[in-house]
């Protein structure tokens, strides 16, 4: 028996914590009897539940780590018809992307049907760590590098604290390669932090998410999530809070 709003988290319906608002709505019905009280247990395989009316699918949770190419659209469906992140992974369960990487960013992301898992990734108290190598025209100062690792002040507030390496740096071309750590999940955060500084972002690549890597994958390529990834997954973020 497990509660009802993660079981409707699980269904990949929505998070756990917007499950527990439909139920007190009153939008969620087990068993023909609509359910207002938070805590209600339930067998997900047995017990027939419904939100809005609509039978919820029992599907068993999947996670996959894809190597997101660059020209990518990080969502389900895209209605300019671009290439979406779920066309790369052949899966029964209705899976969408944990969070998302800009169109012309590479790298590394999570998908899933588990809303519940995707909510607890994402949750801005959650910090787990994000890095990122980016390559950039112009060669950032001391000063600039200190700031990036201080904060960088944007139009909607200052970034926290982020770790900061120069891998390379190519003084014909006036370029750098630069690694960033950061843990925060803004829009566009990467590429409008060294904007800031005044450097354009020619390419940017997610190198890791928490403990996972790329390794073993090339662009477009997928691997199932292993059971212990998850679960480690669950503990950094219940135990790593800013």
């Amino acid at each position: 028996m497990e509660r009802l709003q993660k079981v409707i988290a699980q269904a990949g319906v929505t998070s756990r914590r917007k499950a527990e608002q439909l139920i007190v709505e009153g939008r969620v019905s087990v068993n023909g009897q609509i359910v207002r009280e938070l805590g209600v247990k339930v067998n997900a395989n047995k017990d027939d539940i419904e939100v809005n009316g609509v039978p919820i699918d029992r599907e068993q949770p999947v996670y996959f780590l894809l190597y997101k190419p660059a020209g990518v659209i990080s969502s389900v469906s895209d209605d300019k018809g671009r290439k979406v992140v779920t066309d790369f992974i052949e899966a029964e369960e209705r899976i969408f992307p944990v969070g998302r990487l800009d169109y012309d960013t590479s790298g590394l992301i999570l998908l899933t049907n588990d809303g519940e898992f995707a909510n607890l990734l994402m949750h801005p108290r959650h910090t787990i760590d994000k890095v990122y190598v980016a390559k950039i025209k112009g060669v950032p100062t001391r000063e600039q590098l200190k700031q990036l690792k201080d904060g960088i002040r944007l139009e909607d507030g200052k970034t926290a604290p982020a770790k900061v390496k120069v891998l390379s740096v190519n003084k014909k071309n006036q370029t750098s390669i630069v690694q960033l750590t950061i843990h925060e999940g803004r829009n566009r955060q990467v590429r409008r932090m060294f904007e800031a500084l005044g450097y354009q972002v020619m390419k940017l690549k997610r190198e890791q998410y928490g403990f996972l890597d790329l390794t073993g994958l090339t662009p477009g390529e997928f691997r199932p999530l292993k059971p212990i990834e998850v679960k480690h997954f669950r503990e950094i973020a219940v135990t790593q809070k800013s």
